[in-house]
C-alpha cells in the first residue's frame, strides 16, 4: 500500500509536516508495511516557508529587517533544497502581528523590510523568489519594498517622500536607475490567492484597510493616494497597475511586485504543488489525505485540500482523496463533486479551542487510524 500525505498546517497547532507525522502514526497501526510519502503542503498564507523547505530539504535563514512600523523585527525567509530559491511571506517582515488593534496604523506602515528581506536572498545567491502574499499590515502599494530595492519617489521639490499609504500622493517623480541590478536577473513568482485590484470599491484599502486600523475617512484617503500612485507609475514606468486582478493584495504589494518586478501572479497552491513535485509522487498512490485546520464550502476557491484533490485528479480520479480538519464546517456537500472522496473531522468530544489545539497531533493520529481500519476492512472483503 502506498499513501501519500499532503496536508497544509492546522494554525497555532501543527505545521504541515507534523500533521503528515501524525497521520502516518495512524496508518503505521494499521498498515505496518506501508509506504509513505510526505509532502508538507501551503497555500502561499502563513506555513509556506515552512512546508517547502520541509518538502525540499531546506533550511530558515532569520535576518533582522525593518517592521511595518519602522522599528527593527526578526524576519525569516526560506532557502529550499536547490540552494537557489527561496520563498518569503510578506507577513514574516511587514506583518500585522506585529501590531495591536490599537496602534494599526496604514497611513505610516511600511513594506520596506520585505525589500530589505529580498535583499538578504538575493545576497545568498538566490535568483528565483517565490513570495507569499497575505497577512500584511500596510497599504503602501509596495512603495516602501520599492524603496528597500532602490527606487526612489520624490515630491515637487525633490525631496524624498515618506513611507507609508498616507505618503502616496506626494509622489511626482519615480527613479528605478538605482534599483538593485541583480532583480533584473531574479524570477518572481507571486502566490495570489484573492483578485481585488489596487483601488476601487473592492480594492485594497476599502476591502482590507480596515482590518489593518482604517477608519472610514482613512479607507478615502488610502484609496485615493493609491490612485494618485498608479498614475505616477504609469507615467514614470509605462504600467498599468490600477485594474490588475490580485493587485490590491497585501495593501497593494501585489501591484508593487509588477510595477517594480518581472513578477507573475499565480495561486498559491499551485505553486506549493509545483516546487514540491506532487503530482509525480501521486503517481502509483492507493489513496491521498490531505487537510488543514479547518475546511466548509471555501475550501473549494483556493485552499490547499482543493488544489491537492485536483492534482489528484489530474493523475487519476481512481484515486481515493481523503480530507482532515480540526473543523469541518458548512456546506461541505459541494465538495465531494470536487474530486473528495471523504472528509473527517478529528475532535472526539466537546472542549475548548485550547484544548483541541494541544491534542491536535493525537487527534489526527487516531482519526487516521480509524480511516485506515475501514480501507483495510474493504480490502479484504474485495
Amino acid at each position: 500500500m502506498k499513501f501519500v500525505l499532503a496536508p497544509d498546517s492546522f494554525k497555532e497547532s501543527m505545521t504541515a509536516m507534523q500533521v503528515a507525522d501524525s497521520m502516518e502514526k495512524g496508518l503505521k497501526r494499521v498498515f505496518a508495511d506501508c509506504e509513505i510519502v510526505k509532502v508538507p503542503m501551503a497555500d502561499g498564507g502563513e506555513g509556506t516557508v515552512q512546508s517547502l523547505v520541509d518538502a525540499t530539504g531546506g533550511e530558515r535563514v532569520h535576518v533582522t529587517v525593518t517592521g511595518p512600523q519602522h522599528t527593527p523585527v526578526q524576519a525569516e525567509f526560506g532557502l529550499l533544497g536547490d540552494g537557489k530559491t527561496a520563498v518569503i511571506e510578506i507577513a514574516s517582515a511587514s506583518g500585522i502581528g506585529y501590531t495591536t488593534p490599537k496602534n494599526r496604523n496604514p497611513l505610516t506602515a511600511t513594506s520596506y523590510g520585505t525589500g530589505e528581506l529580498i535583499k538578504h536572498a538575493l545576497d545568498r545567491g538566490v535568483r528565483k523568489i517565490i513570495i507569499g502574499l497575505g497577512g500584511s499590515a500596510t497599504n503602501d502599494g509596495g512603495q516602501g519594498m520599492a524603496c528597500a530595492l532602490g527606487v526612489v519617489f520624490t515630491d515637487s521639490a525633490g525631496k524624498d517622500v515618506e513611507l507609508g499609504g498616507g505618503f502616496l500622493d506626494k509622489i511626482a517623480h519615480i527613479n528605478t536607475q538605482g534599483i538593485d541590478p541583480r532583480i533584473a536577473e531574479t524570477e518572481f513568482l507571486i502566490a495570489c490567492d484573492v483578485t481585488n485590484p489596487l483601488i476601487g470599491p473592492n480594492g485594497a484599502s476599502a476591502v482590507f484597510g480596515p482590518q489593518k486600523g482604517a477608519s472610514s475617512d482613512m479607507v478615502k484617503t488610502l484609496d485615493n493616494n493609491l490612485h494618485h500612485y498608479a498614475k505616477q507609475i504609469e507615467h514614470s514606468l509605462g504600467i498599468k497597475i490600477a485594474e490588475i486582478e490580485g493587485g490590491g493584495a497585501a495593501g497593494g504589494l501585489g501591484a508593487g511586485f509588477i510595477a517594480f518586478t518581472s513578477a507573475q501572479l499565480q495561486k498559491g497552491v499551485d505553486i506549493v504543488i509545483n516546487y514540491t513535485d506532487l503530482i509525480s509522487k501521486i503517481k502509483g498512490a492507493d489513496a491521498v489525505f490531505t487537510g488543514e485546520g479547518g475546511i466548509d464550502f471555501q475550501t473549494k476557491f483556493g485552499k490547499t485540500p482543493y488544489g491537492v484533490a485536483q492534482a489528484v485528479k489530474k493523475v487519476s480520479p481512481r484515486i481515493p482523496v481523503i480530507a482532515i480538519a480540526g473543523c469541518v464546517g458548512d456546506d461541505i456537500e459541494s465538495l465531494y463533486d470536487e474530486n473528495f472522496t471523504a472528509i473527517f473531522g478529528i475532535l472526539r468530544k466537546v472542549c475548548t479551542l485550547e484544548e483541541a489545539l494541544e491534542q491536535g497531533q493525537a487527534g489526527v493520529a487516531s482519526t487516521t487510524e480509524n480511516i485506515a481500519r475501514l480501507l483495510k476492512l474493504g480490502i479484504e472483503k474485495a
